[in-house]
């Protein structure tokens, strides 16, 4: 691998820094990409269901929500080999071909003729956010080092969904407004475009600042296993294979086992309120714009707060903050469950926004504090897998719970799945965050 091997250019390039602030332009060009990653889902959240429902007449929740199910399940197999391949062929690479994948998406929703048409427009978006989405989270990481992984993350995630909370508002609006389509759409091509020519011209590859980070840990610890005591394997030269890391990460060490199963339930959470929630407040008589609204408010809050989650687990650690916010989102999900009535939505879709914003950057931050350098961007595809699996659980399985049952009962069982979930990370995660001590941005 090629981090193993530094080459003489790099290492007597005295221009390159690890940290924040001699990296602020590029970092902020990242989060611009990211908001446009973030804005291609912001451009299904509100319209793609009701076209579902209202367009082509699907009466099966599963059905409806199928679209997210094969979103989920391409992007989680792409997260899993997203990091590998980067570390191949270089992160801006990785990036480009993402959004290459990404152009299609709003054509084809455009003139889609039938419900399938959608599934295969998501197949591409899946593409589409499991390479540029996982790249953004890698080259953050990558730009600021160990010491701000929290606040780099939190920061991503922000720009990420942010937009998707804008963008599920602006088009909610426009479907009411002018109807389903075409408007909508029209949105998402130029957000796909702008995202490919901003990676392409702008971005530049990270992979000197992910050679400098190894040469530096290996100074600072010698003898440093490569991960926790989960596993008996000395990992202390990274060197594991792929294989290895899917185990350590999915199941030999504990803290990682229960982070990755804390990211599939927010996932599968996630999930349910993309697709089963619009249909939900649907049967409200409630129109595409109030919906959007709602609808915005659970990535909106996530997105902004994560600037303060993100820095506060830097400060405070991790585990701190995962497990009340498991908690937190099965909370949310019960006001909104028991309320019937817009203010109680409001105040349930805002507690699941405060719940995943405590969750959501501190889960990446604890995989990248655990994982070696030199086999982290494969750990956190790993961990990325898992989490976007939830996605799938959340389409399939809880939308045919509810057609076997009934949607109440359905998105009751998620509730008590994410009281559970933070149990797990209760009982098995240890804190991951060694350095607690304040330092500056």
């Amino acid at each position: 691998m090629y981090l193993l091997t530094v080459d003489r250019e790099t290492n007597t390039d005295s221009k390159i820094k690890l940290g924040l602030r001699p990296n602020i332009n590029q970092f902020l060009i990242l989060v611009l990409v990211n908001a446009f990653v973030g804005s291609m889902i912001g451009l299904e959240q509100t319209v793609v269901p009701l076209i579902g429902v209202e367009d082509f007449g699907i009466q099966s929740n599963a059905l409806v929500v199928s679209f997210i199910a094969s979103f989920g399940l391409i992007k989680a197999i792409l997260n899993l080999f997203a990091g590998k391949l980067s570390d191949r062929w270089s992160r801006k690479n990785v990036l480009i071909l993402g959004w290459i994948f990404g152009i299609p998406v709003p054509i084809i929703l455009l003139i889609a003729p039938d419900w399938n048409w959608v599934i295969v427009a998501n197949v591409f978006l899946g593409i589409n956010q499991g390479l540029a989405w996982s790249m953004t989270v890698n080259m953050k990481i990558d730009l600021v080092g160990k010491e701000k992984r929290g606040f780099a993350l939190g920061f991503n995630e922000f720009s990420g969904y942010f937009s998707v909370a804008i963008v599920g508002i602006i088009t909610g609006y426009l479907a009411a407004t002018y109807g389903l389509k075409p408007y909508p759409f029209y949105l998402g091509i130029v957000f796909a475009v702008a995202g490919l020519l901003i990676s392409w011209l702008i971005v530049k590859d990270t992979k000197k600042f992910t050679i400098l980070e190894l040469k530096n840990h290996e100074r600072d610890n010698p003898e440093q296993r490569g991960s926790e005591t989960g596993s008996n394997e000395n990992t202390s030269d990274g060197s594991l294979s792929f294989v290895k890391v899917f185990f350590e990460t999915s199941w030999k060490n504990r803290s990682l086992l229960a982070i990755s199963q804390a990211g599939l339930v927010n996932n599968l959470i996630f999930g349910v309120s993309w697709g089963l929630f619009t249909i939900y407040f649907s049967s409200y008589a409630l129109n595409a714009a109030d919906i959007g609204i709602l609808k915005a408010l659970h990535p909106g809050i996530w997105g902004v707060l994560q600037l303060v989650t993100g820095l506060l687990s830097d400060r405070i650690g991790r585990k701190i903050l995962i497990f009340p916010g498991m908690f937190t989102q099965a909370i949310g999900i019960w006001v909104i469950l028991y309320s019937n009535e817009y203010y109680g939505w409001i105040t349930g879709m805002s507690l699941l926004g405060v719940g995943t914003a405590m969750v959501y950057p501190t889960l990446l931050a604890a995989i990248s504090d655990i994982s070696h350098p030199n086999w982290r961007a494969t750990s956190l595809g790993v961990y990325r897998f898992w989490r976007d699996i939830g996605f799938v659980f959340g389409a399939v399985g809880i939308g045919f719970i509810a057609d076997m049952i009934n949607m109440f009962t359905a998105i009751q069982i998620v509730a008590w799945m994410g009281i559970a979930s933070g149990i797990v990370v209760m009982l098995l995660m240890k804190e991951t965050k060694t350095n607690l001590r304040r330092s500056k941005i």
